[in-house]
């Protein structure tokens, strides 16, 4: 047995128990290496694709150009935004022609804001895994130990045998419990940081695109048309109690002289 390593004995020696345990964490850390690699693909992808739209949307003439690229641009966070924007933004110019009231742009601007929400949202699915696997991975390998080191105890009492050669081959089968749980909380920790990081820093490149992206779209197609007249330049009908005649009075913010 001396030849064996100590993963090796612990592992011989790990109760019915214990195995469960490890079989758990041992599937948990699959899943999680598998949310790791996905996000890390996703983040690159998408920073690639970004960088792609923003080169084609520089150099286009007219805010619309590329909205129906979206093959070539799938994955993009800020062409995401953007997709959302154009939609609701050719709804209203089929309403309202080539300028768009006030409150039809503002319909534009709760498109922004809902592309932004999806994509962020996107931008976030699996973390939770990642967080529970840092905080709960420890947690369930102590419980296998706990677990085991009670079962050496107890079997040392029934066997009335307190030595430390009885007492080795059941601790060190529970210790690798807890060295399991670790292994998956550590490298989740800090994928999970370098992970939020870029996060971050995709979600602020996208709070500042969409900023540009609805004031260019304001300038280009909000209406500044105004449709109702302010009531200092209106008139309004009314009879002079002096001379008894009927007539318009200007709406000035005072009276007009039919009135006392």
């Amino acid at each position: 047995m001396g030849h064996l390593g100590g993963l090796a004995f612990s592992l011989k020696h790990s109760t019915l128990e214990g195995q469960i345990i490890m079989i758990a964490l041992l599937i948990f850390s699959l899943v999680s290496w598998t949310v790791i690699i996905n996000k890390f693909r996703q983040l690159r992808k998408t920073r690639r694709r970004n960088a792609q739209f923003l080169s084609l949307y520089s150099a286009g003439n007219s805010a619309l150009e590329i909205s129906t690229q979206e093959k070539s641009l799938e994955g993009s966070s800020l062409f995401d935004v953007y997709r959302e924007a154009c939609d609701e933004l050719k709804r209203q110019l089929n309403k309202y022609g080539n300028k768009i009231p006030l409150h039809g742009m503002s319909a534009v601007r709760i498109a922004i804001e809902r592309g932004m929400g999806e994509t962020t949202v996107n931008l976030e699915s699996g973390m939770i895994i990642l967080a529970t696997a840092i905080s709960g991975g420890p947690f369930v390998g102590l419980l296998g130990t706990v677990w085991g080191v009670m079962d050496t105890f107890a079997g040392i009492a029934r066997s009335q045998q307190a030595s430390l050669t009885a007492m080795a081959p059941g601790v060190s089968a529970a210790l690798i419990n807890t060295v399991v749980g670790l292994s998956i909380a550590i490298p989740s920790l800090f994928c999970y940081n370098y992970l939020v990081t870029k996060i971050r820093e995709i979600t602020i490149e996208m709070d500042n695109f969409a900023a540009h992206l609805d004031n260019v779209l304001a300038t280009e197609y909000l209406s500044h048309k105004i449709t109702d007249a302010p009531l200092s330049t209106g008139t309004m009908p009314g009879v002079d109690s002096q001379t008894g005649q009927q007539g318009a009075y200007p709406l000035t913010g005072t009276a007009h002289p039919g009135t006392v």
